[in-house]
């Protein structure tokens, strides 16, 4: 039986793929400015520059629209220990250094242009919103032990597509084309983002498929967006998931089953015994997330059906 790789040695076989993939990007990838998605002409002074503080009243966002504006927004401001935690478990060197940079740069274009919208337009209270986040980025998020390279290109393979789906649905509930137009450019960013770490992870299957689908299968079971934690993140998660912002549905179908299916996993030859083995624990889970689901909608439409029967 052939020894695993270690971190350097899969760092070092992934690297030409990471260069590879950085030249497709940047080939891709358009430019943009956060200051071009903003209705600058809405904004006025707050009550320290001589102007008038926020009310509720002033936001045209319904509730469920500013619940996910602010928890994508707080989930975007997160990026230092986003940035900490892949730099540790790829590297600053070489084609994994120049992409983390690239990467952690385009990703701070998404809080900037979210939260001067929601500042400029008054759709939150930005005193309520600049508490938490200072109480989530001092909280920050941490990587487990023995995180390590495959299972942090695992995981922001699920998370870049989960976040882009968020921001798409975010967007349709704002009722606002101008929201819904910097969200699509966001998401357009945050699937860009999930091609590449999707590429590095097809290539980790090649060079080490059994390594790989041992880190595959824990992050399935176990996913959880990188916002988990910040203040009511379980009520506002609720809500979201009660409207479609977020949900297991989306999470199974729109998510976790495309980039399975894209990485062949069920159809390799290429597992040992140690490999299947992980990937029945992954076939198993799957089955029992998709009858989870059924159940998930069924109570959700018994939950939606008693609330439009009381407002009636």
């Amino acid at each position: 039986m052939s020894e695993d790789l270690t971190q350097l040695e899969l760092l070092r076989e992934l690297e030409p793929v990471v260069a590879t993939n950085i030249d497709r990007h940047l080939a891709t990838a358009k430019e943009w400015c956060p200051h071009d998605y903003v209705p600058w002409d809405e904004g006025r002074n707050f009550a320290a520059m001589g102007g008038e503080d926020w009310h509720p009243e002033q936001s045209r966002l319904s509730e469920v629209a500013k619940v996910a504006m602010i928890t994508n927004l707080l989930t975007e401001d997160n990026l230092p220990s986003y940035h900490r935690v892949i730099a540790e478990n790829f590297s600053q060197d070489g084609a994994w250094g120049t992409w983390v940079g690239r990467w952690t740069a385009e990703e701070n274009r998404h809080a900037i242009a979210m939260r001067d919208y929601l500042v400029c337009t008054r759709a939150v209270d930005p005193v309520a919103l600049e508490n938490d986040r200072m109480v989530h980025m001092t909280r920050g998020v941490h990587a487990p032990p023995g995180f390590g390279a495959l299972a942090q290109v695992a995981y922001v393979t699920f998370q870049e597509l989960a976040t882009r789906v968020s921001h798409r649905s975010t967007g349709r509930v704002c009722d606002d084309p101008i929201a819904d137009r910097l969200l699509q450019r966001i998401a357009a960013d945050e699937n860009l983002h999930m091609m590449f770490y999707r590429n590095i992870a097809g290539a980790a299957f090649d060079i080490a498929p059994d390594q790989m689908i041992e880190a595959v299968t824990p992050i399935v079971k176990n996913f959880a967006m990188p916002g988990t934690g910040m203040p009511n993140w379980r009520r506002n998660g609720v809500l979201m998931v009660k409207h479609g912002i977020y949900d297991l549905r989306q999470h199974l179908d729109e998510v976790v089953m495309p980039i399975l299916r894209i990485w062949n996993v069920f159809n390799r030859t290429d597992f040992t015994a140690r490999g299947e083995r992980s990937l029945e624990e992954l076939g198993a889970y799957l089955e029992k997330l998709g009858r989870d689901v059924i159940r998930f909608e069924e109570q959700r439409e018994r939950i939606l059906a008693r609330e439009a029967a009381r407002v009636g």
